[in-house]
């Protein structure tokens, strides 16, 4: 778990290239590169702009780490809760 934590910084640190938080660009490269084998839509520019719009609960136009983690915590909800319906599925 401890390497997961290191990895999630990493990436956001990394992707916002020592500045505070993530512009549009730097946060549209980051989704397509590190979150396209678990989203959809990561292909679609506009998708990924509403995504962030949706993110920025100061509404400065920018991602900061904390809104980050909000993406975060969404997606490893959402992770959690396929893969506990997958296991209390009726076997066939």
């Amino acid at each position: 778990m401890e390497s997961a934590i290191k990895t999630v910084v990493s990436v956001y640190l990394k992707s916002a290239k020592g500045k505070e938080s993530l512009g549009d660009k730097d946060f549209q490269t980051m989704v397509k590169k590190q979150l396209g084998n678990i989203m959809t839509e990561t292909d679609s520019s506009s998708a990924i702009k509403e995504m962030r719009k949706g993110l920025d609960e100061n509404n400065d136009g920018k991602v900061s780490f904390q809104e980050y983690m909000t993406l975060i915590g969404y997606l490893a909800n959402t992770l959690s809760e396929e893969k506990t319906a997958a296991n209390n599925a009726p076997a066939s």
